[in-house]
């Protein structure tokens, strides 16, 4: 087993950079940190987009209030969300012997003032239950006039999803993965150690065979990764000593935008001891010729296709349940 020390005695970051391998570029690329207002929409597309290269955007987001619990109560208080259940003993386990992640991992429908109840008597902690990847379409905070202003100042078009919401207690991780659609991710109370990856190391971080949506639909997705990047398993995933040396980490803080092409591996902790709260959004991959290119996307959507019978069959068991929106609503967030 190899610890820790090893990713960290080959990155050397500070608070506010980090230094960033990139597959197409100089492995000493940085991720840099720029003020939005001194971005325009043609260099965020030249400098990040275009070529897929990861920027944390501050300066735009300043007259956004704080996301502290008090203020999502007040906003979400009697809205459902399916809030998952990944046990204090999950991230233990030889995730080879997983049947799930992410999305996929089994999840309860509490109102936010339930889940906010849980966080203030430790039960989130005690049972790690994390509220993650929850659309906000249909609550107060659906349209947010800041946000939208810095997309459009970024000159982002092409939304595949809503905002979604991330909230859960410093300490939890989500284990590294990487998406197959460009993201945004907006930190709006605390803060998140965020370990990279570039798509290039692809096969050196042992993602989950596509052959595996077969068995399990959705459930279990290609795009995770078998390593655990704190503690790997050298004699069991060896070529991940070959992507010790890309192992960069950044650290997010409240109202910076980081900017994630498709394709970039990313495991994410939410830092500290109290509440920590993001929000996400999907966009379609511009240009088309990065997306064509991208051969992690396409191994990504190879999966979805495999995954389609589970598809049909747990859409079918939704709408022929005793709760049929409580089972589409999760079975939508998964998708």
């Amino acid at each position: 087993m190899r610890s820790r020390s090893a990713i960290s005695s080959s990155t050397h970051s500070s608070p506010k950079t980090a230094s960033l391998s990139n597959s197409g570029t100089s492995t000493n690329a940085i991720v840099q940190r720029v003020s939005g207002a001194s971005l325009t929409a043609a260099e965020f597309f030249q400098h990040y987009q275009k070529p897929g290269i990861p920027v944390i955007i501050t300066g735009l987001l300043d007259a956004e209030p704080d996301w502290n619990l008090d203020y999502l109560c007040q906003q979400l208080g009697d809205q459902p969300f399916p809030v998952r259940q990944y046990g204090r003993d999950r991230y233990q386990q030889d995730k080879r012997q997983w049947t799930s992640s992410g999305s996929g991992v089994p999840a309860i429908t509490l109102s936010f003032s339930e889940y906010a109840d849980r966080l203030r008597n430790g039960t989130v902690r005690d049972q790690d239950l994390y509220l993650a990847r929850c659309s906000l379409q249909q609550t107060p905070l659906s349209q947010l006039p800041n946000l939208t202003q810095a997309e459009n100042q970024l000159g982002l078009r092409l939304p595949a999803t809503a905002l979604n919401l991330w909230v859960g207690l410093g300490g939890h991780t989500s284990c590294l993965h990487y998406d197959p659609m460009d993201g945004t991710l907006v930190q709006l109370h605390g803060a998140k150690k965020i370990l990279l990856f570039p798509p290039s190391q692809l096969y050196n971080l042992y993602p989950f065979p596509v052959i595996k949506h077969l068995y399990h639909g959705l459930k279990l997705r290609a795009v995770y990764s078998q390593v655990y990047p704190e503690r790997p398993d050298l004699e069991a995933f060896p070529k991940f000593q070959h992507a010790i040396p890309y192992a960069q980490e950044i650290t997010l803080y409240p109202k910076e935008i980081l900017f994630l092409p498709s394709g970039w591996w990313h495991e994410v902790t939410a830092l500290g001891e109290e509440m920590v709260c993001s929000i996400n959004r999907f966009w379609h991959v511009l240009p088309l010729s990065r997306a064509f290119s991208s051969w992690s996307k396409w191994r990504a959507h190879l999966g979805g296709v495999l995954a389609a019978p589970h598809i049909f069959g747990n859409v079918m068991g939704a709408i022929s349940s005793g709760n049929r929106q409580g089972e589409l609503s999760k079975l939508i967030q998964r998708l």
